[in-house]
């Protein structure tokens, strides 16, 4: 694991105004993360952490993040770009999500929220706002509302599964999603908001028996997954970060940006660069760039990459 830059790095950014997103109708409430060898459906590999290749399902991940070292955490907040792929594959899947990852005896129990692009999901090439979980590092574990985990609240302005729309349009529209997971000082559940909307938006939650535990991990994570008979679908925007060209950087390339983290009493606070590591695990594909302090944007990093990763 390539440790994290520690210094404060600060750029003066400008950028043009983003837009968030609206949602439209779920197409899928659900996702089923089992897999069965006769059909297609791509499922979750095991953590980063762990390997990046689950030889036994026959699945490749790679990663673009930045996360904490084990510690003593409640969450994170932080703007994700949205971005569509619409030639991708039902043997591909692409993604952004917050990660939480608690330490249970000898594994990892993790709990995630974010978008992604899953056709052998969905059974189509929408962004999709979705919700996942695993007991432990070797399980498959389950997206959305297939199986008991998550619970979303009535009304919730995303449901697991939904749709997103529209997505960034390259050169030309921003458009993001201002999420957040983090512990809940009183019921000790791991709750989700948007906070794009007029108010903070409560979106549901994970139970505390899904995550209970200290040390954490926490992960501002873009992925790919796809069968190693395949090639690597495009990460983000499918463009890899341009330091030269920060003004239009929001409209070219996928982002976490306005990164906030939680203490105990449920409040936000700047990320502390000493505890926080960087890790893109085949730069010569997927890269990111610093984690870095913007005047307009917060806490922000970049990454992303082009389809065609072969390994």
């Amino acid at each position: 694991m390539v440790r994290g830059y520690v210094g404060i790095s600060i750029f003066v950014w400008f950028s043009l105004a983003s837009c968030c997103l609206t949602s439209v109708k779920s197409i899928v409430a659900g996702g089923n993360t089992q897999m069965d060898e006769k059909n297609t459906t791509l499922v979750r590999p095991v953590p980063w952490f762990v390997k990046t290749q689950d030889k036994g399902s026959n699945i490749i991940s790679h990663y673009a993040m930045w996360h904490t070292v084990p510690g003593k955490y409640f969450g994170l907040r932080a703007e994700i770009s949205i971005w569509a792929s619409p030639n991708q594959t039902e043997s591909q899947e692409s993604g952004a999500s917050l990660q939480i990852y608690c330490q249970d005896g000898g594994h990892y129990n993790m709990i995630e929220a974010g978008f992604h692009v899953s056709p052998s999901l969905y059974h189509n090439r929408e962004v999709h706002f979705f919700t996942y979980w695993t007991k432990d590092s070797k399980s498959a574990g389950c997206y959305n509302l297939q199986c008991p985990g998550y619970v979303p609240t009535t009304g919730a302005a995303l449901v697991p599964g939904q749709v997103v729309a529209p997505p960034s349009s390259y050169g030309v529209q921003d458009r993001y999603v201002r999420l957040s997971l983090n512990k809940d000082p009183n019921s000790g559940d791991w709750v989700v908001y948007r906070h794009d909307l007029e108010t903070p938006s409560f979106l549901g939650y994970f139970p505390i028996g899904l995550c209970s535990k200290m040390p954490v991990i926490e992960a501002l994570t873009g992925f790919v997954n796809y069968f190693n008979n395949t090639q690597g679908p495009p990460m983000g925007s499918g463009h890899f970060p341009d330091v030269k060209d920060m003004k239009n950087s929001d409209k070219k390339t996928a982002y976490f940006k306005h990164i906030k983290k939680y203490n105990s009493g449920g409040h936000t606070y700047d990320p502390v660069l000493v505890d926080m590591e960087y890790l893109a695990d085949r730069p010569d594909c997927y890269k990111e760039d610093y984690l870095g302090l913007a005047v307009t944007k917060g806490y922000v990093f970049y990454y992303g990459g082009p389809s065609g990763c072969i390994g």
